[in-house]
């Protein structure tokens, strides 16, 4: 122990300082506790009561060993009533750092309401302004000249495919032997490849538009058009009727329908084009007759 002089009187200010500095040691400790992590606060507090009990053992024990318990009891009782002074402190403290999670909890749930009724009027606001944007314009106008035809439209997904699922949507419609997207991509490219010169004349260089394609270029196209979701558009329409021999007609909102492969007989396959239905650019959907009980777009 310290110094055999050591009086009892210097053993309690020794004492009560070393509660002090424990003190701020459990206040450091549970300020170092992440917020919500549980675990962490429960081996903190965990931590804090170790500490908290060997500090009274120790001091125990250094005033036994000081005096009897006999003579140090009342001193002992004095040290008690100094903790009782420093534990409305403590709590005081408790208190004030409760109030202050407390706040901000509120605060921040004030925050995220305020949030949730400003997204709501974006949203609705946006709703009305979409009752007169493109894309409702293009789809009402597209609806009237389906309607006219005795079809409505029905759904396809804009995934890359579109006229491909579109095209094969048709074929079932109309009676014909269904197709896969992958056979009906790869007989698309074949078609192109063995008639070029119906088709490379009419692409366009994507990086000079007044170039013509090269031969290289051309080749990479049917790849893409082949193996991956290259979204298919009129030249692909062209090769399809020829593969599928039957005519194809695209409604669109603005002008008169288009049509491939009018030299073939049967059934149209007929398909909806639309600019303005998806953000990421054009889209191809296709049709049911209008008494069909299917969900419109």
């Amino acid at each position: 122990m310290e110094g055999d002089n050591l009086t009892q009187e210097d053993l309690l200010k020794k004492h009560k300082q070393e509660k002090k500095d424990l003190q701020a040691k459990i206040q450091s400790l549970k300020k170092s506790a992440p917020k919500g992590d549980k675990k962490k606060k429960k081996e903190i507090t965990e931590e804090i009561a170790r500490l908290e009990l060997e500090l009274n053992e120790k001091h125990q024990q250094e005033l036994d060993e000081l005096c009897p318990p006999a003579e140090n009891s009342i001193e002992t009782d004095e040290n008690r009533e100094n903790e009782t002074e420093e534990q409305p402190e403590q709590e005081e403290l408790l208190d004030n750092n409760t109030s202050t999670r407390t706040s901000r909890a509120q605060k921040r749930r004030n925050k995220k309401e305020a949030e949730a009724k400003e997204r709501e009027k974006r949203i609705q606001e946006q709703s009305e302004r979409n009752r007169e944007g493109p894309r409702v314009l293009e789809t009402n106008a597209i609806k009237q000249v389906l309607k006219s035809m005795n079809l409505k439209l029905h759904n396809i997904p804009a995934d890359g495919n579109c006229l491909y699922l579109a095209v094969n949507h048709q074929l079932q419609v109309t009676g014909k032997s269904t197709r896969s997207v992958n056979d009906l991509r790869k007989t698309t490219a074949d078609f192109m490849r063995q008639n070029k010169e119906d088709f490379l004349p009419f692409m366009c260089n994507e990086l000079d538009e007044s170039e013509i394609v090269s031969e290289e270029q051309f080749e990479n196209y049917c790849k893409d058009v082949a193996t991956t979701k290259l979204w298919g558009g009129q030249l692909e329409l062209k090769a399809l009727s020829n593969i599928l021999k039957c005519p194809i007609k695209v409604i669109q909102a603005a002008g008169p329908p288009t049509l491939q492969g009018e030299q073939f007989k049967g059934d149209e396959l007929i398909l909806t084009y639309h600019r303005h239905l998806y953000r990421l650019g054009e889209h191809y959907n296709s049709t049911i007759p209008l008494e069909t009980d299917n969900d419109d777009v």
